[in-house]
C-alpha cells in the first residue's frame, strides 16, 4: 500500500497521536511519501519520529500508485489536498487536528482504530462535485476547481457591486450585494451557511446560489440543479473586485465574463463511521439543538 502524507502545520498537543499514526503505518508496511513543506516541519520537531523520508511537491508527483492521501489539519487542509489531488481519484482520509473538522472526520483520539479499519478494508467512500470555473479572460489560477464554493466579492467597504447572472443562457436575477456565492453541497455547511444559505446534503446534485449583503431583502438563497451552466457578469463604480476558489483567491477585473459549471470528476472523502450526515450536523453543528429535548 502506498500513502502520501498531506499537512501544513501541526501543534503540540497532537505530536502523540500523529506519531500513533506515523508507527501503525510503518507496522504494517505502507510506502509513505510525505508533502515535502509538512515533512520539514515535521522534521524540526524532536518529538516526532519519522520512518520515512520520500516526498512529494507538486500535484504532478502524486498519480495513480498512491491508494489513498491522508490530510492531517482541519478541513481547510482538505481543500488545499484538492489542488494536489485534482481528476486523480486518490481518496482522502482526513485526520482532524483543527476545529470543526466536517470534512477532516476522524478525531485524534480515534486514529489507531480508524487507521486499522481502513488497512482492513473496513471503510466506505463518498464521491464530493467540484465546480468548475471558466472565462472569457485567462485566469491567473492554474486549478479553476472548487470543491466548496466559488464566490465574488468586492474589494473593500465601498458601495456594492451588481452581479447579472444567467441559467443555462437564461436571466435569473440581478444581484445588489456584497457578493455572490456559488456553493456545491459540501459547501452549503461553509461560507454559504453563513450568509443564510440553506445546508444541502451531499450528492443531492444541487448547486446553492447565496447573494452576500443584498440590497433588496426579496432576494434569498436559490437552489439549482447542478446540471446547469451559469454565466455571471459584473458591474460597479470600482474596476476590481476578489474571486474566491474555495480557499484560493485573487484580483479580477470588471471586464471578464465567468462561467461555472459541475466538474467532470469527484473527489472521495474516506469515511470510517456509521454516524450519519444528520448526525454530524446535530453533533458539530448543534443542529436541532433544543433544551426541550
Amino acid at each position: 500500500m502506498k500513502i502520501a502524507i498531506f499537512g501544513k502545520k501541526i501543534k503540540r498537543d497532537s505530536f502523540s497521536q500523529i506519531q500513533k499514526l506515523f508507527d501503525i503505518l510503518n507496522k504494517n508496511d505502507v510506502k509513505v511519501v510525505f508533502y515535502e513543506p509538512f515533512f520539514k516541519c515535521l522534521n524540526q520537531k524532536n518529538s516526532i519520529k519519522l520512518h520515512n523520508t520520500e516526498t512529494f511537491k507538486y500535484h504532478y508527483d502524486l498519480n495513480k500508485s498512491f491508494d489513498f492521501l491522508i490530510s492531517i489539519g482541519g478541513d481547510g487542509t482538505i481543500l488545499d489536498a484538492v489542488t494536489f489531488i485534482r481528476n486523480k481519484n486518490i481518496p482522502i482520509i482526513g485526520i482532524n487536528t483543527g476545529r470543526l473538522g466536517f470534512l477532516s472526520n476522524i478525531s485524534k483520539s480515534n486514529i489507531e482504530e480508524s487507521i486499522n479499519n481502513i488497512l482492513n478494508n473496513n471503510y466506505t467512500t463518498e464521491k464530493r462535485t467540484l465546480l468548475k470555473l471558466t472565462s472569457k479572460d485567462k485566469l491567473s489560477k492554474e486549478f479553476n476547481f472548487a470543491l466548496n464554493e466559488i464566490s465574488f466579492t468586492k474589494r473593500d467597504s465601498g458601495s456594492m457591486i451588481t452581479i447579472d447572472v444567467f441559467i443555462d443562457d437564461i436571466f435569473a436575477n440581478t444581484y445588489w450585494a456584497d457578493g455572490l456565492i456559488i456553493a456545491t453541497p459540501t459547501g452549503s455547511t461553509a461560507y454559504s451557511l453563513s450568509v443564510g444559505g440553506p445546508i444541502v446534503v451531499p450528492n443531492s446534485n444541487n448547486i446553492i446560489i447565496s447573494p452576500i449583503a443584498p440590497h433588496t431583502l426579496t432576494v434569498r438563497p436559490i437552489i439549482i440543479k447542478d446540471s446547469s451552466k451559469l454565466k455571471i457578469k459584473i458591474s460597479g463604480r470600482n474596476r476590481n473586485y476578489l474571486l474566491t476558489l474555495d480557499s484560493r483567491n485573487e484580483k479580477i477585473s470588471l471586464s471578464n465574463e465567468f462561467y461555472i459549471t459541475k466538474a467532470n470528476f469527484t473527489i472521495k472523502i474516506v469515511n470510517i463511521s456509521d454516524n450519519s450526515y444528520f448526525s454530524m450536523l446535530r453533533n458539530k453543528l448543534m443542529w436541532g439543538v433544543d433544551k426541550r429535548n
